[in-house]
């Protein structure tokens, strides 16, 4: 018997630990030592169940390669059962059973009735787990590079000053950061800009992620993709393409591109991706210019079974101009998006109605972070600055042209600063009755005040967060009582 790991299956072994995650279905699981050995042996290489036992066997001392191979058998057999890894007697078998993403093998959302998942192994979630065996000493799994800072859009909303986008990275840079990524146990890479696709080597930079088997992530407009561009988005093991689009009239989605055309150029090439079963996330921004526009949105990608997100949170310019901020919703507007979120998102109503709001935890959180910024994530621009998240691009916590990315993260001073703060201190958020319904982020209080102060309320989201527990509320107040 033959096994290997799948396609769109992903390994990682931290210290003592074995990590396994399938980018197609977004499960995982988390393995003890003995398991991570197992796990380590696995590779998108077919191999027999003897080969596979005779490399396992040699990480042991005196151990019966009978027993051992019964135990690796039973391994891979729930492995297999929870779809990361598949076995055959050939190749062709394998590959038969490889079955990679596919729209045609979803289910519109308007039908999806079960939201039970397949196995159920731990009462535990893998993040809770890996959460608690990082706490002191945090693991860069997550990377964001910006290609480029040149676009070929102005979109009025956006967090990047437009006279910032000048900068291409130089290939000496981007390699020599793959290398030190492979080297970190990085599973998680976001290509991003600007707009990458602007870079003249984007291609030959996607292939290369690819060889250091990273689970890539592609931010993108699309108006520049060819076919080119297509074939190797194909061949890649991409976890997705996220691309906006605004509106589905093509005047709305300019106005906030501000480039005439975009629109057309944009939604043709989603349809595209989805012809060649490339997966792919669409993000609608609602502000001013598309308030009422973004249904039209969600249920256009519904029915091309793509996943499609709104939000109408929009953040201040990382140098804290907030000229951007004129698009912003008012507190009334935002009222009515809340409304057609809660009757249009089949996703959330079913969050809605599973969640119980009657009580606040009890729970200690005081000394629970506030985010995975500096924990397990970190980005970096063109020119090698590394910052702490997309949007707060000021503040800078080290260069990659005079530190390597591990100095960075183990060392550098705002790193610790940031990766030390607590729930403890913002009181005034844990005493918050409605802080169930708020997701408190520190770029947001950042950027919006001229100090740049991560620990300074913005009280606009918190306005918003009471907003958005009224409206809950409400919704599940009234279904429950007609039922």
């Amino acid at each position: 018997m033959l096994y290997r790991q799948k396609f769109d299956t992903f390994i990682r072994i931290y210290d003592d630990i074995g990590y396994i995650c399938s980018k197609k279905d977004y499960g995982d699981r988390v393995v003890d030592q003995s398991g991570a050995v197992f796990l380590s042996a696995l590779s998108r290489r077919a191999q027999s169940i003897e080969e596979l036992t005779g490399t396992i066997a040699a990480k042991f001392v005196n151990v019966d390669k009978d027993a051992l191979q019964h135990d690796v058998v039973e391994f891979y057999a729930m492995l297999e059962e929870d779809g990361f890894v598949i076995s055959g007697e050939t190749e062709a078998a394998l590959d038969a059973k490889d079955k990679r993403f596919s729209y045609s093998d979803i289910e519109p959302k308007t039908i999806k009735k079960d939201f039970t998942p397949p196995v159920k192994r731990s009462d535990v979630s893998t993040q809770t787990y890996l959460d608690e065996h990082f706490k002191g000493k945090p693991h860069l799994t997550s990377l964001q590079i910006e290609l480029t800072s040149r676009c070929n859009e102005r979109c009025v909303h956006c967090y990047i000053p437009h006279e910032n986008k000048l900068t291409d990275i130089e290939d000496a840079l981007f390699y020599d950061v793959l290398e030190q990524c492979k080297a970190l146990g990085l599973l998680n890479l976001t290509l991003s800009g600007g707009e990458p696709m602007l870079h003249r080597h984007f291609i030959d930079y996607l292939r290369k992620a690819q060889e250091y088997d990273f689970s890539i992530n592609v931010l993108s407009n699309l108006t520049l993709l060819n076919d080119d561009i297509v074939k190797e988005l194909k061949a890649n093991r991409l976890s997705s393409v996220q691309v906006s689009l605004y509106s589905m009239k093509p005047e709305v989605h300019d106005a906030i591109t501000m480039v005439k055309g975009s629109f057309y150029k944009t939604r043709d090439a989603i349809l595209k991706l989805i012809d060649n079963d490339i997966p792919l996330q669409i993000s609608c921004p609602t502000m001013k210019q598309n308030k009422t526009d973004f249904v039209d949105v969600i249920n256009w990608a519904n029915e091309h079974k793509v996943r499609a997100i709104t939000d109408y949170i929009i953040m201040a310019r990382y140098d804290h101009s907030t000229e951007n901020l004129d698009n912003r919703l008012s507190l009334n507007e935002v009222e009515d998006v809340m409304n057609d979120i809660v009757n249009n998102d089949e996703d959330y109503k079913h969050s809605l109605s599973e969640a119980d709001f009657t009580t606040l935890s009890t729970r200690d959180d005081s000394e629970d972070i506030v985010c995975g910024i500096c924990v397990s994530s970190i980005c970096m621009v063109a020119n090698g600055a590394v910052y702490p998240c997309p949007g707060w691009q000021d503040c800078i916590l080290g260069t990659l042209k005079e530190q390597s990315l591990q100095q960075i993260w183990e060392k550098s001073p705002k790193v610790q600063q940031l990766r030390n703060i607590r729930k403890k201190d913002f009181p005034q958020c844990r005493q918050c009755e409605d802080r169930l319904f708020c997701a408190m982020c520190m770029v947001r209080n950042a950027n919006e005040n001229a100090e740049g102060d991560p620990l300074k309320i913005n009280t606009h989201f918190c306005k918003v967060a009471a907003l958005n527990k009224r409206i809950a509320i409400e919704w599940k107040t009234k279904i429950e009582q007609n039922k």
